[in-house]
């Protein structure tokens, strides 16, 4: 939290950020950072007086913040919001896609309904708020995304369907708009935090509440919004510690077709799905060239793919 004017830092001076659902909690905690880092803030929530709050905080503490409420999947609404941040200070640099809601619930019990809330806020809200800044970023040449995705999409979680399905979508969005926007010089990362926030509230102990801090998650965001900044990189983070999860692909064997292929896969499995030499396919279409390079040749070279 700033409290001093000389905390203020310099890293990100000059640039201007989008933090949504940032009247509490994770939010929040990513709003006062970038903020202290130096950078101009738009404060997003659906509770106008929550982003308020949270705008009059970095502003007591020296920052430049503006609040604005409006639903991530309220197109309108988000484009009225840029359009705010575009007459305010005349660029957008840096977009937290935060915003997240919960309807936690068996697959079994889940209703359509309930699966179709949590997408459209995490995967549409997420998608409709990097369309409004995404022509921004292009004609700048310059703009970093965060995606919050979790370890509930990239690993599962018992009872949240919806919400994992959600979160590792976003991966995949992350991975397609970071190689459009290359070129462009827009970077576009995913965060997948492990806090203690309103979404968790009842679901942890007193003392891993205490530990699980969204302030010990935010330190995370200078990483992936800085000059150096990486593009496609999961950054997982949580009571102060921080790992990188990887999407690989095995080194795999050629098993070919014909009546047997089934079989083979079969009979293959544990050559199939040996981790020795995976790779983190620089794009998608690294797995057919893969596949194309593969055949009775290399499988011969290999000892013969059929075990």
């Amino acid at each position: 939290m700033m409290e001093h004017v000389e905390e203020i830092g310099s890293e990100l001076r000059g640039r201007v950020s989008i933090v949504t659902g940032a009247g509490g909690g994770l939010g929040r905690s990513h709003a006062m950072l970038l903020a202290r880092l130096g950078s101009r803030v738009l404060v997003n929530d659906m509770n106008l007086e929550a982003a308020e709050r949270v705008a009059r905080e970095i502003a007591d503490a020296s920052g430049e913040a503006l609040a604005f409420a409006a639903s991530v999947t309220d197109e309108a609404g988000i484009e009225e919001m840029v359009a705010r941040v575009m007459a305010t200070w005349g660029r957008v640099d840096i977009l937290v896609n935060n915003a997240g809601i919960l309807r936690d619930r068996s697959f079994a019990k889940m209703t359509m309904a309930e699966f179709r809330a949590v997408v459209d806020v995490h995967l549409m809200g997420s998608a409709i708020c990097t369309k409004a800044v995404w022509d921004i970023m292009r004609e700048q040449r310059h703009g970093r995304v965060v995606m919050t995705t979790s370890s509930s999409g990239l690993f599962g979680n018992f009872g949240q369907a919806n919400y994992g399905a959600a979160k590792m979508a976003l991966v995949g969005l992350m991975q397609t708009l970071a190689l459009e926007g290359e070129k462009y010089g827009i970077k576009v990362n995913c965060l997948a935090p492990t806090a203690a926030t309103a979404m968790t509230d009842g679901l942890l102990s007193e003392e891993s509440f205490a530990r699980l801090s969204p302030d010990l998650v935010s330190p995370a965001l200078l990483a992936l919004v800085s000059e150096d900044a990486p593009t496609r990189a999961i950054l997982c983070a949580g009571a102060g510690h921080f790992a990188r999860s990887n999407v690989t692909l095995t080194t795999g064997v050629h098993v070919g077709g014909g009546a047997d292929a089934p079989r083979g896969v079969v009979a293959n499995w544990h050559r199939i799905s040996d981790r020795t030499g995976e790779i983190v396919p620089d794009y998608g279409f690294a797995q057919m060239e893969r596949e194309l390079a593969s055949g009775p040749d290399e499988a011969r070279s290999r000892g013969g793919a059929m075990a």
